[in-house]
C-alpha cells in the first residue's frame, strides 16, 4: 500500500523517528563534549570572555535543577529525569509532525544530558553535580542541555499555538470537517423545498 504522493505507507513516521533521534543524538554529544572540554580546561581556572562581559565561560558544578533551584532534592530530581526522559521516548513512537521530531529530539538530549551528569558525577549516581559553564550578565550559569530544553519549550510553544498535534493533525482542520458534515441543517428555505418536491 501507497499513502499520497505515492510515500509508502510507514515510511514518513520512520523518517520523523530518524529525524527526532539524529536531533537528539547529535545535541546529546555536543553537551557531552562540551562539558568534558569545561572539565578539562576551565576548572580551576580564570573565566574566559568568548564576547567581553556578554557572554563568558565560567565553570560551575550545580546539584540542584535549573537556576540552581532544590538544591536538596537531587536525587528526586534525577528520578524525574529519567522517568520524563521515558515519557519523551514513549511520545515520539506517535510522531507524525516535523516540528514536534527536532521539538522532541532537543528535549530528550537536555533532559538526558544532565541526567547523565547526576548519574555519573561525583559525589555518586543520583547526586551527582551538573557542569555548567555559559555565564551571561544577571543569569544563571548554563550549558548545551539547559539549551537544548529551552529550544524544545520554545518550539512546544509554537506547535501549540499553530494547534498541530503530535500526530500531525490539526485542531482547525478538525473544526472544519466538523462544519462540512452530512449532519450540518440544510440552509433551503421550507417553502422552497417544498415548491421543488411539487414540480
Amino acid at each position: 500500500m501507497q499513502a499520497a504522493r505515492g510515500t509508502p505507507v510507514g515510511a514518513r513516521p520512520l523518517r520523523l523517528r530518524l529525524v527526532f533521534a539524529a536531533v537528539a543524538l547529535t545535541a546529546y554529544a555536543l553537551d557531552l563534549v562540551s562539558k568534558i572540554l569545561a572539565v578539562e580546561k576551565l576548572q580551576d581556572r580564570p573565566d574566559v570572555e568568548v564576547v567581553g562581559e556578554l557572554l563568558q565561560l565560567h565553570f560551575t558544578r550545580n546539584p540542584g535543577a535549573a537556576f540552581s533551584a532544590g538544591t536538596e532534592y537531587t536525587p528526586v530530581i534525577t528520578c524525574v529525569a529519567m522517568v520524563a526522559s521515558v515519557a519523551v521516548i514513549w511520545f515520539a513512537r506517535r510522531l507524525g509532525s516535523l516540528g514536534w521530531a527536532f521539538a522532541l529530539g532537543f528535549l530528550l538530549a537536555g533532559v538526558v544530558g544532565n541526567l547523565t551528569d547526576r548519574m555519573f558525577r561525583s559525589p555518586g549516581p543520583f547526586r551527582g553535580h551538573v557542569v555548567d559553564m555559559f555565564m551571561l550578565p544577571n543569569w544563571p550559569v548554563f550549558n548545551v542541555a539547559d539549551i537544548c530544553i529551552n529550544i524544545a519549550a520554545a518550539l512546544i510553544l509554537i506547535l501549540a499555538f499553530r494547534g498541530i498535534r503530535l500526530d500531525g493533525t490539526r485542531d482547525r482542520g478538525e473544526q472544519a470537517t466538523e462544519s462540512t458534515s452530512d449532519d450540518a441543517p440544510n440552509p433551503m428555505p421550507a417553502d422552497q423545498t417544498a415548491r421543488e418536491q411539487a414540480e
